[in-house]
């Protein structure tokens, strides 16, 4: 990359990156994880609990990497602080999980769901029946195309284009969606507490709990709550980031907290935690139906669609950042380093992105995908968390324009939490977590594949 090569600017406010934390938290894990949560912990206070601690564990995690990202205001978000604390291969690993699994996967997942929701307002939209399947490996994995399916990569490379036409429509596009999520949660908990039918008793039941099982239950609720780190991904586009970089982390993780803990009080509100157990499916649609009656599906329909539309963008948004720091380093395609002279933006990192997360939906493979990974969220955060530690002992004087809030308990709580969430998980459910780990490890071939090719582009990321 010459010295003339374009680059990334900074545009980005404080509000534009809270948003996009926001936006990439309050997905579809809010809609779907509660009933599971709920079936490991059917105790109503321990089931808030867990959504308590779930949250301060967010926050925690959140101020580490606003000290990180004011520290190393780049392009990348844990992928730079793995690099700079442990090395470029545990940096390309979680670079790697994001990409196959973390972003594209959540992006396939929800561009799916996406469709059957728009199914109720476009007649076929929602239509599964394929156009035609290719085997890929007989009775295992194969390729299906069909109306919801095309629905579903059209939102995928739709989001695609308008983010890579800029940070000016992708910030105005993101924003709009930010504001339009958060205002229909806030006005559907004002108007189901106020309004509808539920029994405050129900808040107050309890029940018998395996704090094994309470510990488990931590991974779908850290899962849900994962994406609070988003705004440290586009750290290099925000102006002012020793500022408004750990401004925005603080406001939208704050927000986040707030919307679940009020959600999922408004679900125990409507159904006891034993009831709840047992939803099948979005549970905001059955919590509707109770409140709303046969306006109900129309209603949430819509709130769901522009949860996930947000949910996409901010994916897109953030994602790109990772490969485009990847390949700015030579250990991913060198394109995807490149800047678009125009638009400013990694526009190659982000089609590659929106490619892969359209075949995986092509696959049906984004849900596998994502549960397995669900353990690799827990287990790059953590060590990402404890990557404050490490930088603070190599670089002690170096100018930090944040400080981590509660350092060093709250950081040294998190990276406790992380490792107990993992053991525990290896020990109670060793299939997904297993298969997780295979996920990451396959990263490693790839690894030493690009460095031996030396796909480096001429800048590296040390900036």
């Amino acid at each position: 990359m010459t010295a003339s090569a374009p680059v990334l600017e900074r545009r980005l406010g404080p509000f534009d990156a809270a948003a996009i934390v926001v936006s990439n938290v309050i997905g579809g894990g809010i809609l779907f994880s509660p009933p599971q949560v709920a079936a490991s912990v059917p105790s109503a206070l321990l089931f808030l609990s867990i959504w308590v601690v779930g949250g301060l564990l967010a926050f925690a995690g959140a101020m580490a990497y606003a000290e990180l990202a004011a520290l190393r205001p780049h392009a990348g978000g844990e992928y730079v602080y793995l690099r700079e604390a442990y090395g470029p291969l545990a940096a390309f690993l979680t670079g790697w999980t994001s990409f196959v699994a973390g972003f594209s996967g959540a992006i396939a997942a929800s561009a799916t769901v996406l469709a059957f929701y728009l199914g109720r307002f476009v007649p076929g939209a929602g239509d599964v029946t394929p156009f035609f399947t290719l085997p890929i490996l007989p009775g295992v994995v194969e390729l299906s195309l069909s109306p919801h399916r095309v629905v579903a990569i059209a939102a995928i490379m739709g989001m695609a284009l308008v983010h890579r036409r800029g940070v000016g429509p992708g910030r105005v596009v993101s924003d709009v969606l930010a504001v339009l999520k958060v205002t229909a949660f806030v006005l559907f908990i004002a108007i189901g507490f106020s309004f509808g039918t539920g029994h405050g008793a129900n808040l107050m039941q309890s029940a018998p709990v395996v704090p094994a099982n309470w510990l488990l239950a931590l991974i779908p609720v850290m899962f849900t709550y994962s994406g609070w780190n988003a705004a440290a991904y586009v750290a290099e586009e925000v102006r002012d980031p020793g500022r408004n970089v750990p401004l925005a982390l603080a406001i939208g993780t704050g927000a986040v907290i707030a919307i679940y803990l009020l959600l999922n009080g408004l679900y125990l509100y409507v159904l006891p935690a034993n009831e709840l157990a047992q939803v099948n499916g979005s549970v905001l649609d059955v919590i509707a139906e109770r409140l709303l009656g046969s306006a109900a599906g129309n209603t949430m329909g819509v709130v769901s669609i522009v949860s996930l539309l947000a949910s996409i963008s901010a994916m897109t948004f953030a994602g790109p950042r990772v490969y485009f720091a990847m390949a700015r380093d030579g250990v991913f395609f060198r394109r995807a380093a490149v800047v678009h002279p125009r638009y400013r933006t990694p526009s190659a990192a982000i089609l590659a992105q929106a490619a892969w997360s359209s075949l995986l939906v092509l696959l049906a493979a984004a849900d596998a995908l994502v549960t397995y990974t669900g353990f690799a969220i827990v287990l790059f955060s953590g060590t990402a968390v404890a990557a404050l530690f490490v930088l603070r002992a190599k670089a002690p004087d170096a100018e930090r324009p944040f400080r981590a809030i509660g350092y060093p308990v709250a950081p040294a709580v998190f990276v406790v939490a992380s490792a107990a969430i993992l053991l525990n998980g290896l020990y109670r459910a060793p299939q997904p977590t297993g298969a997780g780990a295979l996920v990451v490890l396959a990263g490693v071939p790839l690894y030493w594949l690009f460095r031996q090719r030396g796909t480096a582009v001429g800048v590296g990321g040390r900036q």
